[in-house]
């Protein structure tokens, strides 16, 4: 299973972190797993071209692993750019769970 956790403070988003296998389908064709990546790596990839921003990221750990910390020194205005990315990536998140929630559970924190 996909566990998603985001951690927020005063509603804003500080990191998030994804770990573990959906296991929906054969290695290379899980499309659970394919779709969480697809969205997490889409959003992280936004924020820091759109943004110009640099993001702390920590992958690895066997696969299915990913932490990303927004840095606390972004100026309010790009900040606001960046947390609009990533709560689209929350919502897309949470539309994958409603449609497979036996593969991934998605928590706040």
């Amino acid at each position: 299973m996909i566990h998603v956790t985001v951690f927020r403070d005063k509603n804003q988003i500080k990191s998030f972190e994804l770990s573990g296998h959906a296991e929906s389908g054969p290695y290379g064709y899980d499309l659970v797993c394919a779709g969480v990546s697809a969205v997490s790596i889409g959003a992280v990839n936004a924020v820091m071209k759109l943004c110009g921003t640099d993001l702390a990221i920590e992958q690895g750990r066997e696969g299915g692993y990913l932490h990303v910390t927004i840095p606390e020194s972004i100026p309010i205005d790009l900040m606001e750019k960046v947390q609009l990315l990533f709560e689209g990536m929350v919502v897309s998140l949470e539309t994958i769970e409603r449609d497979y929630k036996q593969f991934i559970t998605l928590q706040s924190k």
